[in-house]
């Protein structure tokens, strides 16, 4: 009965709106790379980037398969291993760039955060779905922010300032659609915002500090911490209309940009296939949101609706963060983007989560195009 209701409803769209952002992506990651990697191996970057795709396709299957509400009587078993995790990689992860968020398994590099956001997505899915009736309930509404907080917490530690905004923009997207006030997220909103500057005394390290402050004038550091931040600005600027070419970039091409198979991948697309290729690229992620929000729309549950909106708001979130640190509108905070940027552990939780998608999308009641 499943395999023929696959056969019929399963989102083939939104699988090749995912396929078509993973080679758009190696396409990006081999230019990037092609002064490091001039040959084809496996050590490519471009070769690991297709085989955790492909990897991650398989895992996306095999959830799919399963019924997605099973995920929900786990939420609290995954909601747990998600803070073990983040808690651990705090003391005996990897550090790089100021940031303690990796742990090594097998030579690969797994980083908790990414595993985590789907967890808790999961679990506060779980936790409003159960209590739609009380999301007037300021102990609902609390409890619901305990959830994400703790993780977010964790999380600023390493630091992550950036994953921590992203756990914050997932947990205010799922409880305005669970039916909370919107007056009680507004209050919140505003007393977080007005706390901004005090939060950054009492919680911001030294190294982010300096972020902050790099961001404001990276002219004060050119050679240090603003470097990259200038030769990303300079990259997107330069690329116009149609870009100077695929491989063609000069701040690519002659490595002035660290880490532009990751964090700066935009700035890499920016400078070779200019406004036309980036418009592409917001095109691809727009028709994969709305695919996103019509699965939403068709959830025959809560439960569905609500992991649904989690996993939209963490896609469209994580892009905005990415773009905007390339074109220095925010602070550099080391998000990918996503299925562009080179990362194994953020490739496959993506897919993992469009495994949910289309597990609820095969389970609804009715099918709509």
């Amino acid at each position: 009965m499943l395999e023929s209701r696959a056969a019929r409803h399963f989102d083939y769209l939104l699988l090749v709106l995912a396929a078509a952002l993973v080679a758009y992506g190696a396409v990006l990651i081999y230019s990037a790379s092609l002064n490091a990697y001039p040959h084809a191996s496996l050590g490519h970057p471009v070769t690991k980037q297709v085989i955790f795709a492909v990897l991650g396709v398989a895992i996306m299957a095999g959830v799919a398969w399963l019924d997605y509400r099973v995920f929900g009587q786990m939420a609290l078993g995954l909601y747990i291993l998600a803070v073990v995790m983040l808690a651990a990689v705090l003391g005996v992860g990897d550090s790089a760039y100021g940031s303690t968020r990796w742990f090594s398994f097998a030579g690969q590099q797994i980083q908790a955060s990414e595993i985590a956001k789907l967890f808790v997505i999961v679990t506060l899915a779980r936790y409003l779905a159960d209590r739609q009736t009380q999301m007037h309930d300021i102990r609902v509404f609390l409890i619901s922010l305990a959830l994400a907080a703790l993780p977010a917490g964790l999380v600023l530690i390493e630091p992550d300032m950036g994953t921590a905004i992203v756990f914050g923009a997932i947990w205010v997207g799922m409880v305005l659609v669970a039916g909370a006030p919107v007056r009680y997220v507004a209050t919140l909103l505003g007393l977080a915002v007005s706390l901004v500057p005090f939060g950054m005394l009492a919680v911001m390290g030294d190294y982010q500090r300096e972020r902050f402050a790099t961001w404001i004038d990276p002219n004060s550091d050119p050679l240090g911490g603003g470097f990259n931040i200038l030769q990303s600005e300079i990259g997107v600027g330069s690329g116009g209309i149609f870009g100077k070419g695929l491989t063609h970039g000069t701040q690519t091409q002659l490595d002035f940009l660290q880490t532009s198979t990751t964090d700066y991948i935009f700035s890499v697309l920016g400078e070779e296939l200019g406004l036309a290729g980036a418009l592409l690229l917001f095109a691809l992620f727009a028709l994969l949101l709305f695919r996103g929000i019509r699965t939403a729309r068709l959830a025959q549950d809560p439960f569905g609706r609500l992991v649904a909106t989690g996993i939209v708001v963490m896609i469209l979130f994580q892009v905005f963060i990415n773009v905007a640190v390339n074109i220095r509108l925010l602070p550099v905070t080391g998000i990918p983007l996503p299925f562009v940027s080179q990362g194994g552990s953020s490739l496959i939780m993506l897919f993992a989560a469009l495994g949910l998608l289309e597990g609820i999308v095969l389970r609804h009641k009715r099918i709509e195009f």
